[in-house]
Parts: structure tokens; C-alpha cells; sequence
């Protein structure tokens, strides 16, 4: 798959990737600013402003104006906050880009953030936080993280608190975006059926003007685990939701690939390790999985499973176990090239859809301004050895490194901890 780089000269970068198979186009804005780049009296500002792009312009005065136009063409349109990027897209029918872009820049560049829309959008986003507590499969990241980088921005919930949802002004807005809205920390990927240069010149009218600057620096994280760590959120569910992890590898490390396919040997899919063994053989959960995640610092690999109450132990002694398997016996290689397929496969098949194609570009581009293309991580996996597999699991799957977080009415910390040993 070719793709083109253009960086303009207030260091704006642009990546535009024809697929002439596809009748879509899907166009991306991503600026470097998530959570984790906030003050704790400006947690949720980050993702208070995705919402408020979406709320007018000079151009489009309402969110209905927005909205409405994009409705008309068909367009899938959304936004997203992460603890370290946010992200706007629209995807069109290709012969509808022009608007897709023009609606995009617009809201990106131009949004008005008025006070009285502040004011409403205070009590949609108290309700998504509510929301989202009203869910323990979903908050149960949001508190093994808390329990992985405590005292942190990183291990904050992106949406922020109540407090300081019903704190934030006008001026806290717009402060903060000329701090990290600029043009040097922003990419945008445009895929799909699409005229390469008129797309090029069309971003340039739009952001040129865009001003640049030095962004803020970060605070670093410092792992320094001595010991099995637990916490427990007590809550009156019908269900337990459990995460157990490990501390692993940042954004950048070269055993990032091996630590991929460890993940989907043990709970990446319906034939993995976990899912027999926590599933299928114990009926212990209805769903088990296990995947990774990498900041410019640090990460992890974790196992989610909801389970019921009275099964917690035995299913932490059945997860650990498979821990403590993969860390003292090589796999198999038929197991391992089984891993590489299933990676290579999903990867295949997402990229034959526009929206798949922009954020796995843009994702690179924004995290490690390095773009390995679909071919250059095949050949990362195909290189991948038993014993990468083994030395990275002997490595990860330390007691000291183990961190366990339940949702669940649950208060015998004591008797956990005892539990956790590989």
C-alpha cells in the first residue's frame, strides 16, 4: 500500500493513501494532547474539548449545522480522547470529500467553544461519567491503570471528575488549545478513493495558517514495582470484573512484536490458551482476553475476565497458571505460526476499509513519526522466535510485576494477594 508524506512549513503533516479499490474515503485529524498531558485541575479538559468541536463555528453557528450536514451525505463522523492523542474523522462516499474536509477543518479550526454550549455539554459529559461508572467491564481499565501509575496523570480517567467538569470556563478552553493545538503536533491522514495532490492542496488552503509552537513537555513515569499490587473497587455487582497484569514495554521497543503474539497465544482469540482453559474446560467466564498496550514511557499486558464472585481465586489460580506455563515452556511452533496468521489475517482484512487504513497510518505517524508499512510488520512478526517468546515471557511475568484489579463486593485483600504468585 503506497502512501505520500507532505509536511508543511509550520511542520503540519499530511499522509494521503489512495485506495482505488474502495468507494470511501475516510479523513482523520489527530493532534498529540490526551489526558495525560493535563494538571489535575485540568482533568477532562482534553475530552471536554473533543465535545465542544462538534458544538459550531462562525460557518456552521450549531451542532446542528454540523451534524446535519454530515447526515446528508451519509457520513460516519466521531471523535475520540486517549490519555495521549485525540482524534476527529468523517468517513464519505469518496465523491462527497470536499464537504467531509471543508466540515473537519472547519470544526478543528474554527470552533466558537461558546459559553452557553459549555454550560449544556457540563451535563451530557457528568452523564457519560456516570455512564461509564454504571459499567465495571468498562471502568475496570480505568481502575488497573489507576492501580499501575497511582498519583498520575496517566493513571487517571480520561474523562476527569465531577469537579472539575463543573469547573471548567471559556478561557480554560481555549488556553489550553493554544498550548497544544498546533500545527507541529498534528497529522492528518486522508485514505481512499482520492486524488492525491488536489487533496494536498486543499488541506494547505485550509491549515497553512495554522500557528505552530513548543509544546509542553511531559512527566515521565517511574516503575518502580516491588511487590504484587492490588486494588479493589468494592461494588455491589452481580458480577466480578477482574484485570491481572503485568508491567511490559513502552511504545518503542523492538520486543513490542514478540509481546503481540504472547498476548494472542494466551487470550487474543477463541482458540487461545485462556479462552480454553478459563472458558471452555472451567466455564469460569463468558468472555477472557488479553492484550497489551505501550505509552512513550511504559505499558503493560493485562487479562480481563468477568467472573462470578464465589470463582475469583480459581480463576486467578487458572490465569496465573498460564502465566507461569508460557514462562518456562517454549511454545510450540505450529502454536506460534498459528499466532503470526491470525495477527497477519486481522490486518489483512482491516485494511481494506478506508477508516481502518487512516488510523493505522496516522497512529504511526503521531507516536513514533515512523511508519512501518503492513509488509515491514510482517516481516517484524516472521522474525519472531519460541525463545523471543519465552525470554520476553520470563521477563514480564515476575511476582513483582503482577497487579491485580477487581470490581466486585469484594474486601479480603489479604487473601488475594496470597493468591498471586507465578
Amino acid at each position: 500500500m503506497k502512501y505520500k508524506k507532505n509536511q508543511f512549513k509550520n511542520g503540519l503533516r499530511i499522509i494521503t493513501v489512495p485506495m482505488q479499490e474502495t468507494q470511501t474515503v475516510t479523513v482523520v485529524v489527530m493532534v498529540g494532547v490526551g489526558s495525560r498531558y493535563e494538571s489535575e485541575k485540568e482533568a477532562g479538559l482534553s475530552h471536554f474539548i473533543e465535545h465542544m468541536l462538534f458544538k459550531g463555528t462562525e460557518k456552521r453557528p450549531t451542532a446542528l449545522s454540523i451534524s446535519e450536514e454530515l447526515d446528508a451525505i451519509g457520513g460516519e463522523f466521531n471523535a475520540f480522547t486517549s490519555k495521549d492523542s485525540t482524534g476527529y474523522y468523517v468517513k464519505v462516499d469518496a465523491k462527497h470529500i470536499d464537504i467531509a474536509l471543508d466540515v473537519v477543518s472547519d470544526m478543528y479550526l474554527n470552533s466558537k467553544i461558546d459559553e452557553a454550549e459549555v454550560e449544556k455539554e457540563r451535563g451530557t459529559i457528568i452523564q457519560e461519567l456516570n455512564m461509564y461508572e454504571d459499567m465495571p467491564m468498562r471502568n475496570i481499565g480505568d481502575v488497573f491503570e489507576s492501580l499501575l501509575y497511582p498519583g498520575t496523570s496517566l493513571g487517571r480517567d480520561i474523562i476527569g471528575y465531577k469537579k472539575t467538569i463543573e469547573s471548567f470556563k471559556r478561557a480554560d478552553f481555549l488556553k489550553y488549545m493554544r498550548r497544544f493545538y498546533l500545527a507541529n503536533d498534528t497529522v492528518i491522514c486522508v485514505a481512499g478513493k482520492i486524488d492525491e495532490q488536489k487533496i494536498t492542496n486543499q488541506i494547505k488552503k485550509y491549515f497553512q495558517e495554522m500557528p505552530d509552537g513548543k509544546k509542553p513537555g511531559l512527566k515521565k513515569i517511574k516503575e518502580a514495582q516491588k511487590t504484587p499490587a492490588i486494588k479493589i473497587k468494592f461494588k455491589k455487582t452481580d458480577q466480578t470484573q477482574l484485570i491481572l497484569g503485568v508491567r511490559a514495554y513502552d511504545l518503542y521497543s523492538e520486543k513490542r512484536f514478540a509481546l503481540s503474539l504472547l498476548s494472542i497465544i494466551l487470550g487474543g482469540n477463541m482458540s487461545s490458551r485462556l479462552f480454553m482453559e478459563v472458558r471452555e474446560k472451567r466455564g469460569l467466564a463468558y468472555y477472557v482476553r488479553t492484550n497489551t498496550e505501550a505509552f512513550e514511557e511504559c505499558g503493560y499486558l493485562a487479562t480481563q475476565a468477568g467472573v462470578e464472585h464465589k470463582n475469583l481465586t480459581l480463576a486467578l489460580e487458572t490465569i496465573l497458571r498460564e502465566y507461569k506455563k508460557i514462562a518456562t515452556e517454549k511454545v510450540a511452533e505450529k502454536e506460534l505460526q498459528k499466532a503470526k496468521d491470525y495477527i497477519k489475517g486481522k490486518m489483512v482484512m482491516g485494511m481494506e476499509a478506508s477508516d481502518e487504513v487512516a488510523m493505522f497510518f496516522v497512529g504511526q505517524e503521531l507516536s513514533r513519526r515512523e511508519i512501518l508499512k503492513r509488509e515491514g510488520i510482517f516481516q517484524r512478526i516472521d522474525v519472531v522466535t519460541a525463545e523471543d517468546i519465552l525470554a520476553v515471557a520470563k521477563d514480564i511475568f515476575q511476582n513483582k510485576k503482577l497487579n491485580l484489579a477487581i470490581i466486585g463486593p469484594h474486601k479480603n485483600e489479604l487473601k488475594l494477594k496470597k493468591a498471586l504468585s507465578v
